[in-house]
This record gives C-alpha cells, structure tokens and sequence, in this order.
C-alpha cells in the first residue's frame, strides 16, 4: 500500500519538522539542552524540538572562531551519544554581511556540515542574500562530505524583508521562514511600542503587545502566507516571558490556531513542553483522523461517509496533517498508524546518512 503522504501530499506542502525549535548560546545551556533533546526523544520515540546552537548572539566579541569550533565539539559528540533517535542539532550563524560570516560557515559547515539538519540565516533581506549564503554553505559542506543540501532557514526581522518575504519564500533553498520580532519592532524608529516585543494575555490598546499591535500581526501574517504559498514551515517568534508556562502556551496556542504557524521558538528549556502541547492535536483529534485515513486507505482513497459527512482527498489531506503533527509532538496513536510513521522515519534516516 502507498504511503498516505505520497498519496495525499504534493511537492508544494512544507516538509514535515519538530514542532519546536529551541535557541542556546551559553556552553553549559548548550550541552543540557543536547542531554534534553536525548531525554525527551527516548521519552517519545520521536525528536520532538530542534536544538540551535548561536553564534549570532552567543558567541562573545573577539571570541567568535572559539565560539564556532565548540559548536562544532558539541555537534560531533551529540552524533556520537546517538540512541535510538538520531539528534537534530542546527546552528545559527552571522549574517551574510557580517565579517564572521564566511568564518563560521568555514568552520561550522566544513566541520560538521554532515550531521547539522539546517543552518539558521539571520536577518536576511533579499533573494541575493539566500542566493550568496547557499553558495558559501554548498562549497564548505562538500569539503565535510554531505551529499544532500543543506536547509536553509532564515530570520525576517525588517520590514524590507516582510515585504519580500514571498519571493525569498519560494527560493528552492528555503525550508523555513522566522520572524525575527524583536529586531522587527526596533526596525520602526520606536514607530512600535516596546510593549509588541512582549505577551499580554488581556493586552488593551494602551499596551498592544505581539499578537496585537496591527504592523506586528501583519507581518507574523505575512510570513505564513508567504510560506503555506511555497511549501515553507513558518516559525513563531520568542516569547521572552519563560517563566510563566501558561503565557508561553497561550502565546503558542494563538500562533497555531490564529496566525497559521506550524513552529515556534523556545529559549528556555521550560517553554519546550508547553509548546509542544498547544501545537499539538488533541486526542479526540488524533482518533478521528485515524479513523478517517485507516478507512480510506482501506478504499485505495476513494470517497468515505464518516459520522454522517462525506470525506474525499480534499479532507484526507487536512486528517493525515492532523497526525503527522502528533507524531512531531510525540503524541500516542493507534498501532495501525504508528507504522506508517515507523516506515516514514526510516526512510528518512536512509536518506540522511
């Protein structure tokens, strides 16, 4: 039987990622937040969250080469302490236009080029600079041997890069679209109040905060549209609240359900589960979606009468999405499920190493 993504699924829809992606800068939140992704990917059998390890704000000034070079010790020993999940370990490096640019490409790429599953782009402004980041990343992963193409993940964090963020959306390269929030609203000459780089649950129009304040929603809005048009994964900026977990569940559920986001940053180890349940489905989700794609593939896809409606590819479509976002949050399914995902993950490491 074909696979229920090859049936339903085209080339246009966005490649299926963990649901979170979590920032560290600092050695020591580096190597926990390794020893964690391990942790919760034996928990769930699945790697729920990517781990990004900075140098754009991490790497100290005058100590960006050193800073690279432990990015590169770490990814190494994180491939090796591989169980049964394998990690996904990417990292954040200067902007295009920044001297240490061509360094950390050179010394992360080059170095450990083969086991990073992307490579984060900050403030990217055009299709040139996704042009010119590709060729320098291509040239330093051969050196390191990768076969595949490196992702490309990029930050828009100006309003020139809100405007152009369709057609850098739909560069081949691209695998995801970030809002860059906070280097956003500096962007506007204090034009936007402090208060839309923050999260209000009862935010009021004298402190319009991040999912409110209408040049903000804008953008957020933008950037997803831009995505869901080429297949691209839009990622929801931080919410620098880390210690309230209801704040960070509310702000991700609002991501999710009302802006269209399919991922969202963490930059505290506390915010990871929190994100990871307000991304995913509900129970009673998962078991009507399972119920509605067992029963189609039973009928090779042809139209089904399920409690009362009728479901044909067009609804297959949205079902199957239902569970491949439980399986990204480590989510139980029914066993009949569970293989479809069991075959999935291992073709993927094929094709990986």
């Amino acid at each position: 039987m074909r696979h229920p993504r090859d049936v339903l699924l085209g080339a246009s829809v966005a490649d299926p990622l963990p649901v979170c992606d979590h920032y560290c800068g600092v050695e020591a939140r580096m190597r926990k937040s390794l020893a964690l992704q391990l942790e919760m990917a034996q928990e769930f059998g699945a790697c729920v969250f990517d781990v990004t390890l900075d140098c754009e704000d991490g790497a100290p000034v005058g100590g960006e080469s050193d800073h690279a070079n432990m990015v590169v010790t770490l990814a190494n020993q994180a491939q090796v302490a591989i169980k049964k999940v394998a990690p996904r370990i990417a990292a954040r490096v200067h902007p295009v236009d920044h001297p240490c640019f061509e360094q950390d490409i050179e010394i992360i790429v080059g170095g450990v080029g083969s086991a990073l599953c992307h490579v984060m782009i900050p403030k990217v402004e055009s299709v040139a600079d996704v042009d010119f980041a590709a060729q320098r990343i291509d040239h330093w992963a051969a050196q390191n041997g990768r076969l595949n193409p490196l992702p490309l993940h990029v930050l828009i964090e100006s309003p020139a890069a809100v405007f152009h963020a369709l057609e850098i959306a739909a560069h081949p390269r691209i695998q995801s679209l970030s809002f860059g929030l906070m280097d956003f609203v500096s962007a506007h000459g204090g034009a936007i109040p402090a208060s839309a780089m923050g999260f209000q649950p009862e935010a009021s129009g004298q402190a319009l905060d991040q999912f409110s304040h209408p040049l903000v929603v804008r953008a957020k809005l933008e950037i997803a549209a831009a995505c869901h048009a080429h297949g691209k994964v839009p990622s929801h900026c931080v919410v620098t609240e880390f210690g309230d977990a209801s704040a960070i569940q509310n702000a991700a559920r609002q991501a999710s359900r009302a802006l269209g986001y399919t991922r969202m940053w963490s930059i505290h180890p506390a915010q990871i589960r929190p994100i990871l349940d307000a991304f995913s489905p509900s129970q009673h989700e998962i078991h009507e979606a399972a119920d509605i794609i067992l029963q189609a593939s039973q009928v090779d896809w042809a139209p089904i009468s399920f409690s009362g409606k009728l479901h044909d590819r067009a609804s297959y479509r949205y079902f199957w999405q239902v569970l491949e976002r439980a399986h990204r949050t480590g989510r139980s399914m029914p066993n009949d499920i569970q293989e479809f995902f069991v075959e999935a993950d291992s073709l993927t490491d094929k094709e990986t190493s």
